[in-house]
């Protein structure tokens, strides 16, 4: 498959960081692109950056109605055979138990996994759903589907118990998925980022990042959307790529705390 065939792309958390950086690819390459995000004024900028290739549907990922509208729209400007998924939250740090032997609350634990985990099965089963339609074109592919995991799937710090728990599940998902859908020629990778230079790092002071940047083995950089971007685009686009989880992370394994 290739992006520039006339088909159409969603990417999900879209208007910003990871998501618009793929964006920003698929239109480069020629593809057209609808941005599924929350934020209607961060998409009306990204819109107003990649122009007519580019799409704004206002969307959560847990909303099945705002994800299948986000699809629609994609299916009347082509086939939809290109889905990436990157919309997720963090997680406060929350220790298990704290000092006092106060358990965690239960409900913010809860609230990660619906974002992170419910919303990505959410985007796979209606991205499935509709790309399933399609004939298949050159080896056979339907369509393509890219997860985001993180490198905290593998590598979860202390407090990061909900964080690491949904994103761990995304990368449990990916091989099942890959195996599900492999009936209907639908493939499904998941990228597992490591510390990356998103609007969400942006925001720490500079001595900060400096450290963060300083304990990546090689190269020693925050990890750049593009950088996400890239992979996301090849993971669309070989048709021999599937079921795989590829950490991006330029070699680092966090440390406990």
């Amino acid at each position: 498959m290739r992006i520039d065939d006339g088909s159409s792309a969603v990417v999900t958390g879209g208007a910003s960081g990871l998501g618009l950086a793929t964006a920003r690819r698929i239109a480069e390459r020629g593809g057209t692109v609808v941005l599924a995000d929350i934020s209607e004024d961060q998409g009306a900028k990204a819109v107003a950056e990649l122009g007519e290739a580019a799409r704004f549907v206002p969307a959560d990922v847990t909303d099945e109605d705002q994800v299948k509208a986000a699809l629609e729209i994609a299916q009347e400007l082509g086939p939809l055979r290109f889905v990436v998924h990157c919309a997720g939250r963090g997680g406060d740090r929350t220790r298990i138990i704290a000092k006092d032997r106060t358990p965690g609350e239960l409900d913010k634990f809860a609230e990660v996994v619906r974002v992170n985990l419910i919303g990505t099965y959410n985007v796979l089963r209606l991205a499935a759903s509709v790309i399933s339609g399609n004939e298949p074109v050159d080896e056979g592919d339907r369509g393509a589907i890219v997860l985001t995991a993180s490198v905290a799937a593998f590598d979860g710090q202390i407090g990061q118990t909900s964080y690491t728990a949904s994103k761990a599940g995304v990368h449990g998902i990916t091989l099942v998925a890959a195996r599900d859908l492999a009936s209907w020629q639908i493939r499904v990778n998941t990228i597992a980022p490591g510390i990356m230079d998103t609007p969400m790092l942006g925001r720490l002071r500079e001595d900060i990042r400096d450290g963060l940047a300083a304990s990546v083995p090689h190269p020693k950089r925050l990890g750049a959307p593009d950088d996400y971007a890239r992979l996301a685009v090849e993971m669309l686009e070989n048709p021999y790529l599937n079921g795989q989880t590829i950490r991006l992370d330029g070699a680092i394994r966090m440390a406990p705390r």
